[in-house]
């Protein structure tokens, strides 16, 4: 589970929850039946126009994405990975990999690690690999334009709610008890709207891009792991090439583990 999404959700409710009653409004004024109506089915309607039915299948994926933690291999350990590789392919040729590839879980490391092994030039490797990457970051950046999208409609869904609510509330000025309590609640959709759209939606669409970078930095060191091995990098020179691509906490932290070996 991710908890960074969880505690943002809880704490953005809270936000409105307990600012709202500290100025004297109650919680429950937030259940608006017409105010809901408009902001989430209008969104969801908004949403279906703009983006074909191959992207709008998978929002489904992209909620479990941004709620659980997936359990990639850490990126420093992708560097001892290769690096023991490098060592192994120097020792008893890269034809030596060839049980490491079925053990391998991730598609893409091993997809790579078979046209090393099966004698591709590191040219054609490199660009088979970067192509697939591409493709990667390009189904991703339209996973979270869905949430971008849906940012940008809601807060104005809420301000269309608030018209209608107010043309609703000023047809009859009779009584202006009635009056007050109509305008009020004409609001909620803009309330609504604003905080699906500043709360939800965009913070979602930031959260899959943040971890869409760091399965391309992951992609990356595979794609520089296998061409060094390629290539017979020493496993010095694989460990130096493949650590300028870590944080420098990380990098911080693979240094300690080989200097406590």
């Amino acid at each position: 589970m991710d908890k960074t999404s969880i505690i943002g959700l809880i704490l953005g409710l809270i936000a409105v929850g307990v600012g709202m009653v500290l100025k004297g409004v109650g919680v429950t004024a937030l259940i608006n039946p017409a105010a809901l109506l408009i902001i989430i089915l209008g969104t969801v309607a908004a949403v279906t126009i703009a983006f074909p039915t191959s992207t709008l299948k998978n929002v489904p994926t992209l909620f479990k994405i941004l709620f659980t933690e997936t359990n990639k291999t850490n990126t420093r350990e992708l560097v001892e990975m290769f690096s023991s590789w490098a060592d192994q392919t120097r020792r008893e040729g890269i034809l030596s990999l060839e049980e490491q590839v079925n053990e391998v879980e991730d598609p893409f490391l091993a997809s790579g690690l078979q046209l090393a092994i099966d004698g591709q030039s590191p040219d054609f490797i490199k660009d088979i690999m970067l192509e697939k990457i591409s493709a990667m970051e390009q189904r991703h950046e339209e996973g979270a334009a869905v949430f971008t999208q849906a940012g940008t409609y809601a807060p104005t869904l809420g301000v269309l709610g608030a018209v209608i609510g107010l043309i609703a509330a000023l047809g009859d000025m009779s009584n202006m008890e009635a009056l007050g309590a109509a305008i009020s609640a004409a609001f909620i959709a803009t309330l609504l709207g604003i905080f699906t759209g500043y709360v939800l939606w965009h913070p979602f669409a930031n959260k899959l891009r943040e971890k869409s970078k760091k399965e391309v930095l992951q992609k990356e060191i595979m794609v520089e792991g296998i061409l060094s091995i390629t290539t017979g990098d020493s496993q010095l020179i694989v460990r130096e090439k493949l650590g300028s691509l870590l944080s420098s906490k990380e990098l911080a932290a693979m240094k300690q583990v080989n200097s406590d070996e």
